[in-house]
């Protein structure tokens, strides 16, 4: 069966503008007048329409840059902030909309109770959620036909109040600014324009009724724009034209004390009287259809538990999960009795909603993506309005219940990142991490054009030409880069199909095993077999960048027979202005209980202290430092000195520790003589890391490993190491 689908007129306009024009227009409005005069009345007005409007502007423009899905507002700020944040604002919007449906029965029971008030409440607030649900279990579309029913009263009650110019002495004598005497329930003890503001606020709060029908209209991008501008606009006016009749039918007094003026000067009373009815019904009817729209589209991007169950449809396309989950909730909200103590909370809901549609456009502008090309373009002031004054209106309404609010909020964002929830359609979310990213490099450049040692981490980029190698070193790796270093992995293209298959494969598992730490990974194939010349090439590429690795990581297996190549890339890597990083395990040993650490510094100058320099040892020390936070082993310190002006005395030695910042565990030793013969005293490590002398080769790398029998890490410097800051 094919689904029925609306245009603006029934899907947009007709449900926004009743939702607008509700009860407190014909029952408020005038007691508004009452206290703040004309004038305080037309500002809280312009105002409130201020919001309501900019929010307007907003999602009307979003809507015609997007293919909007079922959800309103939901669907919208997923789309731009991920469905983490939409979901996040969604869940309470949808609980806000179902509860205000019990709010609405209650305002439509209390105006029936003047026609027949022997009945009982309860009684009544059942008969009246039976009717509503009734009418939108049969269909939408019939939802629709009522409300045109009701419309049309609404209509000739507005002529009626407008009639009672012609039929009551007018009162010229405007009060323009308002003394706030107060009201009944105070014993008119004062208000204030905000307390004021307060009560009117509610009345302009309809402005998404339309936008939550989004997937059940025919054209959603052309119908919300005009529908809900449009009825904005049209109430608006309305609502500045009453407050003139309000103040010329009555007195301030009059105004402030009876709030049934509009109803008793009317030119026929008991219109207006069926048009505050109809006005409660439709708002009723209107969410009770709106909200099951959110939990449909709230299911339908799994965020809740039994989202297949939520997202399923009647034949006719009318959620009957969602809307009998609604009717569930309105009971709650009916059972109550009392929602005074909640309503507040319910407005903050709609407040935050509104504030976010207004950032989703303001960082929509901001970016300035190609993808954004709205039809409808607005200034940036408009969404930046829309964002602050929605966000300080929560606070000016009641400052605890808005924390409380926003707690609420970051409780079911929170709770949905746990989830890890995916969406096939994407967001904005990339765009604008990466223009917050262009923003920093920007700013670090301007301060400071070379790198900064102080700012300094470990990206490695690891040349690969067999799954082995990475796997062998998988830890180490590990060890080195958490919790904030990054992987590039470059692998060199394999002629052999079924191996570079195999390569694809483990990249893709290596790559999801590091992303299980929060780690930064992403890897690359070069279509070229060449190790050195691949290397030297994307080393001399990287150099451009901002975000570019700066180590050199690679695994040695030492049964490979032919390793000088590997010398080469040490002069490549020291003239490209790389750190390097050289793993050797000892054959089976491996990385051992991995908890001892042997740390071999060589040729440390006479003044270091003063130069705040320790030569080419510090990419070795804060490699060192680094494995060893990760193991939470033990480094032990071993300084080979042979230099008659290098001195280590015990202070120095302090000196060296407190510089350096080595653990509290730490031990120094002074050595002397050649570095392998000491290397070989020192058996009791899980690794040895040294630094890279000149002259040393691959091969007296290997040397080592073997005659120590431990597994030893060899590094290079870069300009960009230093230990000692």
């Amino acid at each position: 069966m094919t689904k029925k689908t609306f245009g603006t007129f029934a899907g947009v306009f007709t449900p926004t503008t009743l939702t607008i024009l509700g009860v407190i227009m014909y029952i408020r409005q005038p007691w508004v007048v009452g206290n703040a005069g004309v004038m305080g009345a037309l500002g809280i007005v312009l105002l409130s329409v201020a919001i309501t409007l900019t929010t307007a502007l907003s999602l009307s423009s979003i809507t015609t840059n997007i293919r909007i899905g079922s959800g309103g507002a939901f669907s919208l700020i997923s789309q731009s902030l991920g469905l983490e944040i939409g979901g996040a604002i969604g869940i309470p919007f949808y609980f806000a909309q179902s509860i205000a449906v019990a709010m609405y029965i209650f305002g439509f029971r209390e105006g029936l109770q003047t026609l027949t008030p022997d009945i009982n409440p309860v009684l009544l607030d059942l008969v009246i959620f039976a009717v509503v649900m009734g009418i939108a279990f049969i269909s939408t579309s019939f939802a629709f036909k009522i409300q045109f029913v009701i419309l049309g009263v609404i209509v000739l009650s507005l002529v009626s109040i407008y009639g009672a110019l012609f039929v009551n002495e007018l009162n010229f004598n405007i009060q323009w600014i308002g003394q706030y005497p107060g009201s009944v329930e105070n014993d008119f003890s004062g208000s204030s324009f905000w307390t004021v503001f307060a009560v009117f606020f509610p009345a302009v709060t309809g402005v998404m009724a339309g936008a939550n029908m989004s997937g059940d209209l025919t054209n959603p991008r052309k119908s919300i724009p005009v529908g809900t501008i449009s009825s904005v606009i049209i109430t608006t006016i309305i609502y500045i034209s009453l407050i003139f009749v309000a103040a010329v039918i009555a007195s301030p007094d009059e105004l402030a004390q009876n709030y049934n003026v509009f109803i008793d000067k009317a030119l026929f009373g008991p219109i207006v009287l069926a048009g505050l009815l109809g006005a409660t019904l439709s708002s009723a009817l209107g969410s009770f259809v709106g909200a099951p729209r959110i939990l449909l589209a709230l299911g339908e991007k799994n965020i809740l538990p039994k989202s297949k169950e939520l997202a399923r449809k009647s034949k006719k396309g009318e959620p009957v999960n969602a809307m009998l989950i609604t009717a569930g909730l309105v009971l709650f909200g009916i059972s109550l009795r009392n929602l005074n103590t909640i309503a507040p909370l319910l407005t903050m809901f709609f407040m935050i909603t509104y504030a976010m549609v207004n950032i989703v456009a303001l960082v929509e502008q901001t970016l300035g993506l190609p993808s954004y090309r709205p039809t409808l373009k607005i200034p940036i002031i408009i969404p930046a309005i829309g964002a602050f004054g929605s966000i300080a209106i929560m606070f000016v309404l009641n400052v605890i219940v808005a924390l409380f609010s926003l707690i609420f909020i970051v409780l079911f964002y929170l709770y949905l990142v746990k989830m890890n929830i995916k969406s096939a359609a994407g967001d904005s979310r990339s765009g604008l991490f990466t223009a917050l990213a262009e923003w920093a490099t920007k700013k670090t450049n301007s301060l400071r054009q070379e790198r900064e040692v102080r700012s300094w981490r470990p990206d490695l980029l690891i040349p690969v030409t067999m799954p082995k190698e990475l796997r062998s070193s998988f830890k180490l790796i590990h060890s080195i880069i958490y919790p904030k270093g990054s992987v590039k992995i470059l692998a060199l293209r394999n002629e052999n199909e079924t191996e570079q298959r195999n390569m694809e494969n483990f990249l893709k598992n290596a790559v999801k095993k590091f992303k299980e730490s929060d780690l930064s990974v992403s890897y690359s194939i070069i279509d070229n077999t060449d190790f050195n010349t691949t290397v030297n090439v994307s080393m001399q590429s990287l150099n451009a960048a901002f975000f570019k690795p700066n180590i050199i990581f690679i695994s040695i297996d030492t049964a490979t027979s032919n390793l000088s190549y590997y010398n080469k890339l040490i002069a490549d890597t020291k003239k490209n202005n790389f750190g390097m990083i050289i793993y050797i395990p000892f054959a089976t040993a491996s990385l051992a209980i991995e908890k001892s650490i042997n740390l071999w510094m060589t040729n440390i100058p006479a003044d270091w202290k003063e130069t705040f320099s320790v030569n080419n040892n510090n990419l070795s020390a804060l490699t060192s430092l680094l494995i060893c936070r990760n193991w939470k082993g033990n480094i032990d310190v071993h300084i080979l000195n042979n230099n008659p002006k290098l001195i280590f005395a015990e202070n120095d030695i302090e000196d060296l520790k407190t510089m350096v910042r080595f653990p509290k565990r730490t031990t120094i030793k002074i050595h002397e003589g050649n570095l392998l013969e000491n290397v070989a005293k020192e058996k009791n490590a899980d690794v040895n890391v040294f630094n890279i002398e000149p002259g040393v080769t691959i091969d007296d790398m290997v040397k080592i490993v073997n005659d120590s029998r431990i597994s030893a890490v060899f590094c290079s410097d870069s300009d960009f190491e230093n230990v000692l800051v």
